[in-house]
């Protein structure tokens, strides 16, 4: 039988994905090494959604909207607000933008004529095809790989942070994107 010559494709280049900060510029104490993977985090986030916005033409947050409406067709703005994790006025500017740009139609069906039922316009779907992956956004997607108790331990961490700062919740619901590309 005659070998078949077998084409070697390049190495795909992998993501940096770092778990420890380099030591190359060593910041003086663990909480300045801390902070510096914070700011790996944020910039990481704050990419993804310029690329996104880029691609696509519209917000990272309206982007994870239009898949999720993809997904829903006739979703309500109340169901979308939950399907994001937003409060619902968060949603209806969503909405308001997307009718706007007409990636989305706001349709009265039903017996129910006071709510609207949102779909895809074809704009919207070209929209949604453009943008990169994950939907959701690169943090979110990070999260849900991580183990049960890798995720306790971060939950934990992080509340303390939160107390710390004083913060409270008040950004609980405000959506990644938004904040990753504001005051460029």
């Amino acid at each position: 039988m005659p070998q078949v010559p077998v084409q070697k494709l390049p190495a795909r280049p992998r993501p940096a994905m770092p778990a420890v900060v380099s030591t190359d510029d060593p910041a003086p104490d663990h909480a300045g090494r801390v902070l510096r993977q914070f700011r790996i985090v944020f910039n990481a986030v704050k990419t993804h959604f310029q690329q996104v916005e880029r691609l696509a033409g519209a917000s990272g947050a309206q982007v994870w909207a239009l898949h999720v409406i993809s997904q829903r067709p006739g979703i309500g703005v109340s169901e979308l607000a939950r399907a994001l994790d937003v409060r619902q006025p968060t949603a209806s500017s969503f909405v308001k933008a997307l009718v706007g740009q007409q990636l989305i139609d706001a349709r009265r069906e039903g017996i129910d004529r006071r709510a609207v039922q949102l779909h895809l316009t074809p704009q919207g779907r070209r929209a949604l095809r453009r943008a990169p992956g994950p939907m959701a956004g690169v943090l979110p997607q990070a999260l849900a790989a991580l183990d049960e108790g890798t995720l306790t331990q971060l939950e934990g961490a992080l509340g303390q942070l939160i107390q710390r700062l004083g913060a409270g919740d008040s950004g609980a619901k405000t959506p990644l994107a938004d904040l990753a590309t504001r005051g460029r």
